[in-house]
């Protein structure tokens, strides 16, 4: 089964699969991390792809020679994302699927994002009403690329997961879905996003 035809349910990654969104995140990394003195590499963002911010904060705090408040770093951060939403834009070739087939397959998000950052993303780019469930980052305690954020999705579509199709962008993502039993599609293959280069 490779193709979303042959699938019972479709699940898709939100974040740099769904959205091109991964630039502004690196961004807002970069703006929240400046005011305790850090940086953050860019290839070592997008190798951290699929994590929660919280635990990208606590990977980061513990590299610091200072102290730094995890949960403050995140929520700031994600505050920075949010005044960049305008700059997201869909990846067109996964975005077409889900409007080939909503309302003909069961379908869901399974993120690693919050969910409440989740919600705002695909509301900006206009596709929140063509998912039956989310999984984000609030709903799991293993997150990717542990399989329970693909395993719940499955469930809270009532398909089983070997016959999901799953979109993903992370090696972290991949390794969840392939290990809850389901068909990945990697959307790296024909989407690559921009890099900021700073």
């Amino acid at each position: 089964m490779t193709t979303p035809e042959a699938a019972d349910g479709l699940i898709f990654d939100c974040d740099g699969t769904l959205i091109d969104s991964m630039p502004a995140h690196y961004r807002a990394w970069l703006a929240a991390l400046g005011a305790y003195g850090l940086t953050f590499d860019e290839d070592r963002f997008y190798r951290l792809g699929g994590w929660p911010t919280l635990e990208v904060a606590r990977l980061v705090a513990t590299e610091s020679p200072l102290p730094v408040p995890c949960e403050q770093l995140a929520a700031e951060k994600e505050a920075l994302f949010l005044e960049h939403l305008d700059h997201l834009r869909p990846i067109e070739p996964v975005v077409a699927i889900v409007r080939e087939y909503r309302g003909r397959k069961p379908m869901a998000v399974a993120t690693g994002a919050i969910r409440a950052i989740c919600e705002r993303m695909l509301r900006q780019i206009g596709l929140w009403e063509s998912f039956g469930a989310i999984v984000a980052a609030d709903d799991v305690a293993h997150h990717k690329p542990a399989p329970d954020t693909y395993l719940l999705a499955a469930r809270r579509l009532n398909v089983a997961p070997e016959r999901c199709v799953a979109y993903e962008d992370t090696d972290p993502g991949v390794a969840s879905a392939r290990t809850a039993g389901m068909t990945v599609v990697d959307v790296r293959a024909f989407h690559t996003p921009e890099r900021v280069g700073l």
